[in-house]
């Protein structure tokens, strides 16, 4: 499986794409943060962040897309762009029918230190030791990207697993209904 690590952002937007094959063995086949300048206006900074995720999406041909979820953040600003990022990215997936799958920071952090409060020092000591890395992916925007994807290839068996238990609870409701309903007639 191919994952394509994102951690949205306005001014930098970090970027992964990682393999995984069995267990929890992952390579790192690229990295990189996309910046744009705090003065340049809102949708010219949107189109810069979609145009390079476009262009990872068409050459890297990711199975799957894993974003940083917004949680609440005191800064509305940053709060917002991230979101706004986040959207385009998604939407740039959606185009290109990539699923797309949102972790929260503390599951990214949890996944690959073990701990959900972990630092972006831990966090980018364990990425680095977890892809056998030379040396320590920087800004941590690019760490995060990496962990994200980590955090996907790692939890992506038992999100798929999630999903079928609950089409099967679906499946048995709906049988179960049409029961209790054809028994009332």
């Amino acid at each position: 499986m191919r994952v394509m690590g994102v951690d949205p952002g306005l001014t930098r937007c970090g970027l992964s794409v990682i393999e995984t094959g069995r267990g929890r063995h992952v390579i790192a086949l690229d990295v990189d943060v996309v910046r744009t300048p705090a003065d340049t206006p809102l949708h010219r900074r949107l189109l810069t962040i979609s145009d390079t995720v476009e262009h990872w999406m068409d050459t890297h041909l990711p199975d799957v897309i894993a974003i940083e979820r917004v949680f609440a953040n005191q800064n509305a600003n940053t709060a917002m762009g991230t979101a706004q990022a986040g959207g385009v990215i998604a939407l740039a997936a959606a185009k290109r029918d990539i699923d797309v799958h949102f972790h929260t920071p503390s599951e990214v952090k949890a996944a690959v230190t073990g701990n959900g409060r972990a630092d972006k020092a831990q966090v980018t000591t364990m990425v680095t030791k977890i892809l056998a890395l030379q040396q320590k992916p920087t800004p941590a925007d690019a760490a995060d990207a990496l962990a994200l994807a980590i955090c996907h290839c790692w939890r992506a068996p038992m999100i798929a697993r999630m999903a079928e238990a609950e089409a099967k609870a679906a499946e048995a409701k709906r049988a179960y209904q049409a029961r209790l309903k054809a028994a009332r007639a």
